[in-house]
């Protein structure tokens, strides 16, 4: 049987003494990258030389053989090569396995240094995960790994961290049915069912994004930034036995907690033990929650507590304080802005001063006997303690003179400005829902406007507070009113205002920027009051304009009333026409901007509320009419929330909330990540 012809000849391989090698000019690698010939020369020295050098044999000038050979393809190698034999770990004349390519090939020198770098194919990164894998199987630690391959741990980390995904997401990456970086998006869980059933959402809509996988496998879990965690600590909920869901291909601001019941219960049990520590004070009664509903202590009356004194090094500190900053700002008083070191300075003075000046308060323990504490979570995860509230039963019996006892400052947000009822969450029972059949533009219900304009009255008292000169414009209004339009009473002056409470409110209100507003703005005025009302008069008739323009206006803006409220017959729909005639006027003069103020649509606050028409109609404004057809087939428990997502940043306000006169700043133009997929994507939530 006769022989295959043999049509290719390979170059023949041979041992030549590293001292006959010599790096060629050919060689096209100028630029160093990736790995350094340090790093390889001790890749080599605990392996040994994996790949052959690439060598041509040097002539001399009459076209021999010299016996030297020049290396044009594997420079980086011989590099290596050459600095082990510097440090003396390998022998000048050690053999080096070489390719060699006869002399005279038509084949060019560079030819082959190009073909070399360029023809390499880089290894798969799932082929990498399994080369890690099972080198951790076999016994070496992540850290041995990375320093074979002279790469941070982390980087082998997250390459094993795909051990934790499914394998059918393998399998799917493998064949190039998804992209890494949605792959490592799933390695943040370890359920291998929910990976699939997301994978099997996503994979139907034209929206993939990695973000997006993240947010759907960690809906159900507690982001390590959650005030609850920043209270117990993470360390806490992890000695407890919670678990953390952490992306190690992104940065995730401290992972997810996994288990939110397991962290409401620590939550509580850390709050119920402060609670005890207040309790020790003295008090009548220590009341404990998370968080209480908006205008908790409106039915309770204050006393008053006295600032504990500053000990003599604490007020030579503070007059010290005082000191510097003055001589800093008037060193720096005609520079355009303090050197950074200075800038510093200052704000280390302002938190010292504040810590000095914000004492604790003492209270007589007569009066705590029959007062009590609210202990809850602030919004920053501190701990927040409210003493000195006492229920109306446990309110000394007024005598009958006529000479009331003082109940402290009123701050009219609290008690007042916001309302509460009895259900704890401003709603007065089970919110107006519109029923799913019903897909007609009708009228909004009397309590979503109420709701609404709830939110539009808080947000107008923070604007008109902080306008001293419409507020006082507003006062005279009001007054020529009532002097020319209604007969004036037998004081020599009747001007009041009616603290307006506002008992329906939508959940988000009491922690909305305005409210947030008010309440530090009352607390600061109420801080500054006299001690006692006889001290009143006087303080405030030496006030500064300024200031005095500013209490007035603080004053007036609990008289505010912009709501709606169902009318049952004409007068009183017609005084309701006018009242919300004039909001919109001060709003407008205002120029109120309830996006500014932090409104933005929900499904709790409006979505849900509302028929699928108002709802494809809220889209369809802020997003145009192919947003809303996209969301248009589904039902409406899965449209609410759907809008929800395509409305959020779109500075969309339903009509009640809008100020005539304000322009437009719906953000069309700038269109979601949603708005480029099916409807699966944006419902997939």
């Amino acid at each position: 049987m006769a022989s295959a012809i043999q049509k290719i000849a390979l170059n023949a391989s041979r041992d030549i003494p590293f001292n006959k090698l010599v790096l060629s000019q050919s060689n096209v690698r100028r630029v160093k990258a990736g790995l350094s010939i340090e790093e390889l020369a001790r890749d080599i020295e605990r392996r040994g030389l994996l790949q052959s050098l690439n060598v041509r044999p040097v002539l001399n000038g009459e076209g021999a053989e010299t016996g030297v050979y020049e290396v044009p393809a594997g420079g980086r190698r011989f590099r290596a090569l050459e600095l082990l034999v510097k440090q003396k770990k390998l022998a000048r004349t050690a053999p080096v396995p070489c390719v060699v390519r006869e002399a005279g090939s038509a084949i060019l020198a560079e030819d082959d240094s190009l073909a070399e770098n360029v023809q390499r194919v880089a290894l798969h990164p799932l082929d990498q995960f399994r080369a890690f894998r099972d080198m951790l199987e076999k016994g070496m630690s992540e850290e041995e790994i990375a320093a074979a391959f002279f790469v941070v741990p982390a980087v082998v980390k997250q390459r094993l961290r795909l051990m934790t995904v499914s394998d059918k997401l393998l399998d799917i990456y493998e064949q190039d049915g998804m992209k890494l970086d949605q792959l490592m998006a799933f390695s943040i869980s370890d359920d291998h069912t929910r990976q699939e059933q997301v994978w099997e959402i996503v994979s139907h809509s034209h929206n993939r994004e990695p973000y997006l996988i993240r947010r759907m496998l960690t809906e159900k879990t507690v982001r390590a930034s959650d005030r609850r965690v920043r209270f117990v600590g993470l360390d806490a909920y992890l000695a407890a036995g919670g678990h953390v869901m952490r992306d190690l291909f992104e940065a995730d601001d401290g992972g997810w907690l996994q288990d939110p019941t397991l962290l409401d219960q620590l939550v509580m049990e850390k709050l119920q033990e402060a609670a005890e520590q207040v309790r020790a004070e003295g008090w009548k009664w220590v009341e404990t929650a998370l968080s209480f509903p908006w205008g908790h202590t409106r039915d309770f009356a204050e006393i008053d507590g006295v600032p504990v004194v500053l000990s003599e090094e604490d007020a030579a500190c503070l007059t010290a304080l005082h000191s510097e900053r003055q001589t800093i700002e008037a060193e720096y008083a005609q520079a355009d802005e303090f050197p950074e070191d200075v800038d510093i300075r200052l704000g280390e003075i302002e938190q010292a001063i504040e810590a000095l000046e914000e004492r604790p308060v003492s209270f007589d323990p007569v009066d705590m006997q029959r007062a009590g504490v609210f202990v809850s979570l602030d919004t920053d995860g501190t701990l927040l303690v409210e003493r000195g509230f006492v229920l109306p039963e446990d309110m000394p019996v007024e005598p009958e003179d006529g000479h009331h006892e003082s109940e402290g400052y009123d701050d009219g947000i609290v008690h007042g400005s916001d309302g509460d009822d009895a259900d704890g969450g401003g709603t007065n029972g089970a919110p107006d829902i519109e029923p799913e059949e019903e897909d007609g533009s009708k009228p909004h219900s009397d309590r979503l406007l109420t709701e609404l304009t709830a939110w539009r009255t808080l947000a107008l008292r923070d604007a008109f507070a902080g306008n001293p000169h419409i507020a006082l414009t507003e006062l005279l209004h009001t007054l020529v009113r009532d002097l020319y339009w209604q007969v004036s009473g037998a004081d020599c002056l009747e001007a009041y205002v009616r603290e307006i409470s506002l008992p329906v409110h939508s959940p988000d209100m009491p922690g909305s920027l305005p409210a947030h507003a008010l309440r530090q703005r009352n607390e600061g005025w109420k801080h500054d009051l006299p001690e006692n009302e006889d001290a009143l008069w006087h303080w405030i008739n030496g006030l500064d304009d300024t200031s005095r323009l500013a209490l007035l206006a603080h004053c007036l803006s609990f008289g505010i009333n912009a709501l709606h409220e169902s009318s049952h017959g004409p007068s009183l729909a017609r005084s309701v026409r006018e009242r919300l005639t004039r909001a919109d006027r001060l709003a407008t003069a205002l120029t109120l901007d309830l996006v500014e103020a932090g409104w933005q649509p929900t499904v709790e606050n409006y979505l849900g509320r509302v028929t699928k028409a108002r709802i494809l109609e809220a889209v369809r404004e802020a997003r145009g009419t192919e947003a809303a057809e996209r969301i248009a087939h589904l039902k409406k428990n899965d449209m609410a929330p759907a809008a929800e997502r395509l409305l959020e940043g779109a500075d969309w306000l339903p009509e009640a909330l809008r100020t005539k006169g304000l322009s437009a700043q719906m953000k069309t133009d700038e269109v979601p990540d949603y708005l480029a997929d099916g409807p699966t994507a944006v419902a997939a939530e």
